[in-house]
């Protein structure tokens, strides 16, 4: 063998060398750059589609405490990786295999919605990897006898009879309507809310449509026709909005109230801003406002700076969401199983509430504030059993 030809043998060896050393690195969602090896986290939810400002700002928050962690060069960093489902449940089952397969995920924060996170719980399961979702209310997701399933955020089983015994409080009705769409966080709220009505003696009538359906008006009827005191829409802002400027343009005047989902701004302007004066939200989430103190302040001061908008629902959550990984990875856990064996034990004074786990994965902590639109802003009344409505 000639001097050149073994010289270009060598040089192809080292490169082979690099290559393959370079694809050992990768394996299991941990690649190695420099003295630190890297995670990879997913977040998963609508960040596209029409209910994307409740996914937003718990995207935000985990991002920052993600930057944060990083920022002081650990021994392991982690990445987050973003999947955009827009809130479909097909769309996520085929991000969820991505994730696992090709990404090597080693955690989840979401999903976000109830619906995905049913279509996919069973493929995290199966792959051993553990999510916390900062916003999943839907109370059938913890009764699947999932090990790696995890929420931070209390269900509809407390946030249903929390927004009806406000409004029985506060308006004393006889009779109440309870109104869904199809999908599975809209069904299950509505019927913790009418469960928790009929308990308390009110009359409960009961309604659902069609989520893409734009024309309300069969809906509007009947409820003109039973002449509640009070309503309660079990879904999203998008069809909130709609739903409530339709049942005010067809003359229907009682109390309108919905809970999370529907707690954002687009509510007001889905409706338009007369027709939504005086709606009441419910949600087991605490929005840091402008006259809070100590913690939250701080909190909301560096997600302002960090996401150039004020924090809104499920920021806070999201940051927990994500600390509770940030925390496992701290304590050498760089595995789906060890870091959700870690989980089980984790109990931290998250910003949101304190955190700690059932062993079915719902939070300790389960209180339900409430929110009320007045003059074309939500404000915040306070918890369900000591707030009190404005007009």
């Amino acid at each position: 063998m000639s001097g050149a030809r073994l010289g270009r043998v060598l040089v192809l060896a080292a490169a082979a060398s690099l290559v393959l050393g370079a694809c050992a690195g990768g394996g299991g969602g941990t690649s190695t750059g420099g003295d630190a090896s890297t995670v990879k986290i997913g977040f998963m939810g609508d960040l596209t589609g029409e209910n994307s400002a409740i996914v937003i700002p718990p995207r935000n928050g985990a991002k920052m405490a993600i930057a944060e962690y990083n920022a002081k060069n650990p021994k392991t960093k982690i990445e987050l990786v973003e999947y955009d489902s827009q809130g479909k449940p097909d769309q996520a089952t085929s991000l969820i295999a991505k994730a696992v397969g090709t990404d090597k995920i080693v955690g989840l924060i979401g999903p976000a919605f109830s619906g995905e996170s049913k279509a996919i719980g069973a493929q995290l399961e199966e792959n051993k990897i553990p999510s916390v979702s900062p916003s999943a209310t839907n109370p059938g997701l913890a009764k699947n006898s999932w090990k790696y399933w995890h929420r931070v955020v209390a269900n509809d089983d407390d946030q249903g009879p929390g927004i009806a015994e406000f409004l029985v409080k506060a308006k004393s009705p006889k009779k109440a309507f309870v109104l869904s769409d199809d999908q599975e966080y809209s069904v299950g709220l509505a019927d913790a809310v009418a469960k928790s009505f009929q308990g308390k003696s009110v009359t409960v009538e009961t309604d659902k449509f069609a989520k893409d359906a734009s024309d309300y008006s069969s809906t509007v009827s009947k409820v003109k026709a039973a002449n509640p005191d009070v309503i309660v829409f079990g879904g999203y802002y998008a069809q909130a909005g709609r739903l409530l400027k339709q049942l005010r343009d067809g003359g229907v005047t009682a109390t309108f109230a919905s809970g999370d989902g529907s707690l954002d701004a687009q509510l007001i302007s889905g409706a338009g801003a007369a027709a939504a004066e005086g709606a009441v939200l419910g949600c087991p989430c605490l929005i840091p406002t402008a006259d809070v103190t100590g913690a939250l302040k701080t909190f909301a001061d560096s997600y302002k700076k960090s996401a150039n908008a004020d924090p809104a629902i499920y920021a806070t959550e999201g940051y927990d969401a994500a600390t509770a990984f940030i925390k496992a990875v701290e304590g050498g856990n760089t595995t789906g199983e060890k870091i959700n064996e870690f989980l089980k034990s984790i109990n931290f004074e998250g910003v949101s509430k304190p955190i700690k786990f059932k062993e079915n994965g719902e939070p300790e902590a389960n209180s339900i504030f409430v929110y009320q639109v007045k003059g074309g802003v939500l404000k915040l009344l306070g918890p369900s059993a000591e707030a009190k409505l404005e007009g």
